[in-house]
């Protein structure tokens, strides 16, 4: 059999398995075709059928999450808990809320954390969990009890040799501190079973920046391979939560200006550089909405709908840091004609296989601080951001090493795919079913 057909055999098996997974397929599809070209070196890979086993998780665990509104009703949502491959080490992978979230979708993220937790060079597995509870408008009663019924049922499944869950959408500083207050509750203290702590009770310096400093740290080596520089580049970044706040401030200290920032309903437009602490205030300590941006800093603007379909932007760098599938083909295609430089992504999958992807960061110090918890020690932020900054060179080493490799140079994308993949299918293939 063919290295072409074996992929797509096991691709017409998930399908077929798997109908009503639409996210999950078309992740699975996008990687597996990007990695075609390691079967043709590795045949005793297609024999051992690694990638028939990859994409089968290790377990995948469904609950109820019932939980007391302030009206004194009951509600009930569902709990996921994907824990897709531990070959290279514990499951690792952030917990997301939004309403959004189903199986399909927790699939595809697992999946995918497979090969980004792989580059990153530390011994971590891949996994993925959430709920379909919305955060937004609840009161912190609320999103409390709603975590402590969450963690009640994942803590059966969780530990720090087994499975270590973070944060996501929906998941931030205050949804952790209540999960984390409830497993400890359940478990006894166990710092290493959750990560993106708060800095009182085990967290890492460094490791609410980590996605968004290393996507720039990611997209500074992509540039220069290519002859390029961030210095006085014009970005678009959308999203406006941790990734998109913390690129923000990297680039512009890097000399980059950055023009926009988005939510869900909108973006701003700021053509003097996005003011990153005005956005801080609005969403980290107000939770407020974008568009309030526009009410404070002179000469921005609002508009209604995705940045990406904006077309009297001129930019450099395209960095989507919102959430999956936001930038489609024709907007891709457009930007390669408006002459904008790189895509790099900063959320999860968040574009057609025109981009590359370069969010590892966050869970490059999450396993840092791992690290941290076991030994019973806090690294400095410079320590932290040192190592983060030579993680991501190395995955864009490790990515452009791969691409020249197998055949494919500069698709950086297929590099990273296939370093990432390599790790886990070899240490697969030693242990054996």
């Amino acid at each position: 059999m063919s290295a072409a057909s074996y992929v797509q055999s096991v691709l017409a098996t998930l399908k077929q398995r798997d109908p009503n997974q639409p996210e999950f397929f078309e992740a699975a599809s996008t990687l597996l075709n990007t990695i075609t070209p390691v079967f043709e070196k590795h045949p005793e890979y297609v024999k051992a059928n690694v990638l028939g086993r990859l994409v089968e998780p290790e377990r995948a665990i469904q609950f109820a999450v019932p939980w007391q509104d302030d009206q004194g009703s009951i509600q009930v949502n569902r709990g996921f808990r994907v824990q897709f491959n531990s070959a290279i080490g514990p499951y690792k992978g952030g917990l997301r809320l939004h309403p959004s979230v189903n199986l399909s979708i927790v699939k595809f993220l697992g999946f995918e954390q497979i090969f980004k937790n792989s580059l990153t060079t530390l011994p971590i597995g891949g996994a993925k969990g959430g709920s379909d509870f919305d955060p937004k408008g609840k009161s912190d009663a609320e999103v409390m009890r709603f975590c402590q019924s969450f963690m009640t049922e994942l803590s059966k499944y969780i530990g720090p040799d087994l499975d270590v869950p973070a944060g996501d959408i929906g998941v931030g500083a205050r949804e952790i501190g209540y999960l984390y207050g409830q497993y400890k509750r359940l478990k006894g203290a166990q710092r290493g079973v959750l990560t993106g702590k708060g800095l009182s009770y085990g967290g890492s310096l460094a490791r609410t920046e980590a996605t968004g400093y290393g996507l720039i740290y990611y997209t500074d080596e992509l540039l220069k391979a290519n002859g390029e520089t961030l210095a006085d580049k014009r970005a678009v970044i959308s999203g406006a939560g941790n990734v998109a706040i913390h690129a923000a401030e990297k680039a512009e200290a890097l000399g980059v200006k950055v023009l926009t920032v988005s939510d869900s309903s909108g973006y701003v437009v700021d053509e003097n550089g996005i003011d990153v602490a005005v956005v801080k205030q609005i969403k980290e300590v107000e939770r407020g909405r974008i568009k309030a941006y526009a009410d404070r800093v002179a000469g921005a603007e609002y508009h209604e709908g995705s940045v990406w379909d904006a077309t009297d932007l001129k930019f450099d760098l395209a960095l989507p840091c919102a959430t999956q599938n936001e930038i489609d083909g024709q907007q891709a295609a457009r930007f390669k004609a408006a002459g904008v430089i790189a895509v790099a992504e900063g959320a999860n999958m968040p574009s057609n296989p025109d981009a590359i992807a370069a969010n590892a960061g966050g869970v490059a110090v999450s396993a840092l601080e791992m690290g941290q918890n076991s030994r019973r020690e806090s690294d400095s932020f410079e320590k932290v951001d040192s190592q983060l900054h030579e993680i991501m060179q190395h995955i864009f080493k490790a990515s452009d090493d791969a691409a020249d490799e197998y055949g494919v140079p500069g698709n950086y994308e297929a590099g990273a795919n296939i370093a990432g993949f390599l790790k886990v299918a070899d240490a697969m293939y030693a242990q054996g079913m």
